[in-house]
């Protein structure tokens, strides 16, 4: 299956031989684009379908190549290459109610996480927020489609999305359970909102498919332990790439924060952290390079 709904589009992967990886909700696969373009798309298909992946990316019109890429290359009979299923966004046990919150294409594990929950029999809520809501027809066609609530943005007669007003499920806040994807702007609302309304932080989940941005703030330098080399990193520079001039090549996937593919180890100096991937425990000591910066004058790493 290969359909395109406005600037997403959709598709399945089968496999050439055997079976496909078995997988759990949150998921995401690499896809190797080429020119060693790779980029992590999330599931969002029913994961208890093990015949296919279903994909969905949207055509981004700031485009680093990779949904461009997607766009061009994926066709009925187009052989692609992908890394085994990785969830850096799952499901918790014991939640007695689930609120799902998708903005945008960010959508797309949740869809996941609704078959799941759905095939578990637990209560939970989806809401979609978006201004092109393409996957409207696809939730109305599916088996969960009672606990679908659709907010369209680009309707000016609908009433703005309340992260409060969607938290308000009569459950006990202390065993609710609250995933959000999409816009960071869109996930602070919700994760303060969780706050207000007695949630714990760690019952609060949240998958960005983009970190802050790489610019902002002064210049640094940077030392490579290993190496010996040491770089100045310019205002709207990527550590990466001033590393690369310097000839320290660091493997990068994403260039987002996203993967996680970049960490190494923090050995001196206070980073700016900018990533969506490191816990608050692992930034003590460890960096993500392709979108961190410094709140220091030096960084020291493990490179």
């Amino acid at each position: 299956m290969v359909e395109t709904f406005g600037q997403v589009l959709c598709f399945d992967l089968l496999p050439l031989g055997g079976a496909l990886p078995r997988w759990q909700a949150g998921a995401h696969i690499d896809l190797f684009l080429g020119d060693g373009l790779v980029r992590q798309y999330s599931l969002c298909g029913d994961p208890a379908d093990v015949s296919r992946y279903r994909l969905a990316v949207l055509l981004e019109a700031e485009s680093r190549g990779g949904s461009r890429a997607v766009h061009r290359l994926v066709t009925p009979g187009t052989r692609l290459r992908i890394a085994p299923p990785r969830n850096l966004f799952p499901l918790s046990a014991g939640a007695r109610h689930s609120v799902l919150i998708g903005g945008g294409i960010g959508i797309t594990p949740l869809i996941a996480m609704a078959y799941e929950l759905h095939d578990r029999g637990e209560a939970f809520t989806l809401h979609y927020v978006a201004r092109d809501t393409v996957f409207a027809p696809v939730l109305a066609q599916s088996p969960f489609a009672d606990a679908v609530r659709i907010h369209d943005r680009g309707d000016a007669a609908t009433p703005r999305f309340a992260p409060g007003s969607a938290l308000a499920s009569g459950y006990d806040p202390n065993e609710t359970h609250v995933y959000v994807c999409g816009p960071i702007g869109l996930m602070d609302a919700v994760a303060d909102a969780a706050s207000q309304a007695g949630v714990p932080q760690a019952n609060v989940h949240r998958e960005a498919f983009s970190a802050l941005p790489v610019a902002g703030g002064g210049s640094f330098e940077v030392l490579a332990a290993k190496s010996g080399v040491r770089v100045r990193v310019g205002a709207e520079e990527a550590i990466t790439t001033a590393l690369a001039r310097g000839g320290v090549r660091i493997t990068v996937s994403c260039e987002q924060g996203i993967c996680g593919t970049c960490v190494v180890n923090l050995l001196e100096g206070d980073a700016d952290h900018r990533d969506e991937y490191l816990t608050e425990d692992e930034r003590t000591d460890q960096i993500a390079l392709c979108c961190s910066r410094a709140h220091s004058p030096l960084l020291v790493i493990d490179a």
